[in-house]
């Protein structure tokens, strides 16, 4: 199960991102926005988060305008490890090296074209292990 999560600006992006889930035959969950109307990404990022958390879905994606602000939201969880991605390129080492499980797109600057290639790379490409797992286990803070 995959969870979904944006903001008005990312909406238009999500609803391409369901399109594409569904003709991969991928489940999904949406958390919102459900619409183009102005709202906070933090309400959305957060239900995401705690979504994950509770074991509702094993990944999410997010959609924002630039990518940034829900991806800072979504990594104050410290079960979550959201990469914010540009390129295919970015999406495949962010699973390999980083074992990010929640996708952050920025909806205002990349193409369909280019969200399909990086979805296809983040859902397939595995985590790597080995000396990454020491440096991933070192991202939570210990107080």
């Amino acid at each position: 199960m995959i969870g979904l999560a944006s903001d008005h600006a990312g909406f238009e992006l999500k609803q391409f991102v369901k399109q594409y889930l569904d003709e991969k035959g991928l489940e999904y969950k949406d958390y919102g926005t459900y619409s183009e109307e102005s709202c906070d990404y933090p309400d959305f990022a957060h239900a995401l988060a705690l979504g994950m958390k509770d074991g509702e879905c094993e990944r999410g994606i997010a959609i924002c305008g630039s990518g940034e602000g829900i991806s800072m939201t979504l990594n104050k969880h410290q079960h979550i490890r959201a990469a914010l991605v540009w390129s295919p390129e970015i999406a495949g080492l962010t699973r390999q090296h980083n074992d990010a499980n929640v996708l952050v797109m920025p909806g205002r600057f990349i193409s369909t074209d280019t969200a399909r290639q990086i979805m296809d790379l983040f859902l397939t490409t595995e985590f790597e292990g080995g000396r990454h797992v020491r440096r991933v286990a070192k991202i939570v803070v210990q107080q």
